[in-house]
């Protein structure tokens, strides 16, 4: 149905459907940590209602208040745009931007939906952070909404008033800089760098922060499916604000509902004097109560989060976005297999502590490379310090962090030498690893996969100083390490397969814990198939798989030695020693019965 045509500044003119383009989809860890976190605080909010909810009044039919509406009463709409929030200028044909007649109330089919697609032209003041608020009135087919007309009949129609302009906090703008100035790209960078420096140079300078509108392109009006009967003065809180109560009846008018929870924030557009022309997309149709419920409970949740910090501003709608464009069977899959991932983790984490508490022996297994991944894992969490990443996923590493630095004191003594002024840490090996030529391969494998490695982080520190912007010395430096262990980290692993390879023996790695991370790496495998990602991120998924492989061949290989002391102190000559002298006694005692 075309739109009248609007004269002056508000032109309206029927156009076509949603044009944009929406942004890459970012991969953002701790997603099953925030699904979790939903399904906990629903479950919560479940048993909060049910215990702090108010007594229910007596459920006597007089004092229960009841929908004005019955199910497939047919309906008309008008739908008004006005930058005024009280609206009663109905003979403004200006104002009226859409109109709908014989809409069927609560009934599920293609007749209870309608869409329309224009362009709308903004005044100067709506470039201006002006307001303009979205009018939606309903009444029985054949009654009008206007309250001064003869035939206006109070019992037979009700709106809702919506805005269409958010205020929002604008981006803040990007600080980091080219570290050189002798390059095409970094005298762009200078210039992002002094917008930066003149408008919020550092968090701490920053003064009040700056409001914009932006332009909600697609409004979603839904008249909810609700028929139930509530107490008068016990309707559910979350309801409450919702429900239009008629004050002679007392009863209620069909909510309406203006549904913006697929709305993402990428899909806005900012207002300023450089915009003329704007898109608005419009669709009304029914939603069940059930559907309804659970978008204010998710929202609610997602607010919850927010507050005390373990969402960031933005992975909200990652997560939606998840939804909106992903395929379903695959989101399923994505579901159940990171579900696994994290039972894989869970019990790799298990083992690995479960093997450090009760080694005794460091024999055969690489010191080095128990520093090297404290080393790395220290570095990846202040690099998630200087990136302001969320509570949650810095308590997360600086907890691996502290468990590294746990196995450094199992694999050698940690002495605090007073001698001078300042107390510092003497690390010292064990003699059971320095005691044998355990020492010696470790530290020559150590010795030329370092070269490699140093010229790895040269060449990707220089690649990066150059081509990338930084927020300075310090952030360069950081980020160039944290590429080099997301990058070649898996280096680090190769000191073992050496020292197995001199020993001739793979009896005394922690191959349950290998286990888990072998089936997670597979896991790792399957999503680098199905989720989207740069190719050489993607090639670097399968570098595990080669050292994973190497030490399957290696457990293959090298036949186990009874005699050789395993994780816990013991060697199997002892246990087959002790199972003899079990077995004697057991004969010896038959005989004198």
């Amino acid at each position: 149905m075309a739109p009248p045509a609007v004269p002056g500044g508000g032109a309206v003119a029927a156009g076509g459907g949603q044009q944009g383009q929406g942004q890459q989809r970012q991969q953002q860890g701790g997603m099953g940590q925030t699904i979790t976190g939903i399904i906990r605080m629903a479950v919560f909010w479940y048993f909060i209602s049910k215990f702090i909810s108010p007594k229910k009044a007596p459920t006597d039919p007089s004092i229960l208040i009841s929908n004005l509406f019955q199910k497939g009463d047919s309906l008309d709409m008008w739908f008004y745009l006005s930058e005024q929030e009280r609206f009663n200028d109905f003979n403004n044909e200006g104002a009226l931007i859409w109109h709908e007649t014989n809409i069927p109330y609560a009934i599920w089919g293609p007749e209870s939906t309608r869409s329309l697609s224009l362009k709308y032209y903004p005044s100067e003041s709506l470039k201006h952070n002006g307001t303009l608020y979205a009018h939606a009135f309903f009444a029985r087919s054949g009654y009008p909404p206007d309250p001064s007309d003869p035939e206006y009949q109070p019992l037979a129609a009700f709106g809702r008033t919506h805005p269409v302009v958010a205020y929002l906090p604008k981006s803040k703008t990007d600080k980091r800089k080219s570290l050189l100035g002798d390059s095409k790209d970094s005298k762009e960078g200078e210039v992002v760098s002094q917008v930066v420096d003149d408008s919020q140079a550092d968090s701490k300078d920053d003064g009040p922060a700056e409001w914009i509108s932006y332009w909600k392109p697609n409004v979603t009006i839904n008249l909810v499916d609700d028929f139930t009967k509530y107490p008068h003065n016990a309707v559910p809180p979350n309801i409450a604000s919702y429900l239009n109560v008629e004050p002679t009846s007392g009863n209620y008018f069909p909510t309406i509902f203006f549904n913006e929870f697929w709305l993402l924030r990428d899909k806005l557009i900012a207002l300023n004097e450089t915009v003329t022309e704007l898109t608005l997309n419009l669709e009304v149709g029914p939603i069940s109560m059930t559907k309804w419920q659970l978008f204010m409970q998710i929202d609610q949740s997602f607010q919850v989060h927010r507050s005390y910090g373990s969402m960031l501003e933005g992975e909200a709608d990652e997560l939606k976005r998840v939804f909106l464009e992903g395929n379903p069977y695959l989101l399923v899959i994505t579901m159940v297999v990171s579900m696994l991932h994290s039972v894989f983790d869970f019990l790799a984490f298990k083992n690995d502590i479960q093997f450090w508490n009760k080694n005794k022996s460091m024999e055969g297994l690489s010191a080095k490379s128990v520093v090297v991944s404290f080393i790395s894992q220290l570095i990846v969490f202040l690099y998630l310090l200087d990136n302001d990443t969320s509570w949650m996923i810095l308590a997360s590493s600086g907890v691996g962090c502290c468990i590294e630095f746990w196995k450094i004191g199992k694999a050698m003594h940690i002495e605090i030498d007073r001698s001078g002024r300042i107390p510092m840490l003497r690390f010292r090996d064990r003699e059971s690893y320095a005691g044998n030529k355990t020492k010696e391969y470790d530290d020559l494998a150590m010795k030329y996969l370092s070269y490699v490695l140093f010229l790895l982080v040269a060449c990707s520190s220089v690649y990066s100083l150059k081509y990338e912007r930084h927020k300075s010395w310090y952030s360069w430096i950081l980020s160039s390490l944290t590429s080099c262990v997301y990058m070649f980290g898996f280096i680090m692993m190769c000191p073992q397969l050496f020292i197995n390879y001199k020993l001739q023996s793979v009896a005394h790695l922690p191959w349950r814990q290998m286990t888990y991370k072998f089936l997670n790496t597979i896991i790792d495998d399957l999503f680098a198939f199905v989720i989207k990602m740069p190719t050489l991120h993607r090639l670097s998924v399968f570098r595990d798989d080669l050292i994973f492989l190497i030490y399957i061949y290696q457990r293959w290989v090298y036949p186990v030695d009874k005699s050789r002391v395993n994780e816990f102190g013991f060697g199997g000559e002892d246990d087959q020693a002790s199972a003899g002298e079990v077995t004697a006694a057991k004969e010896e005692e038959k005989k004198t019965n």
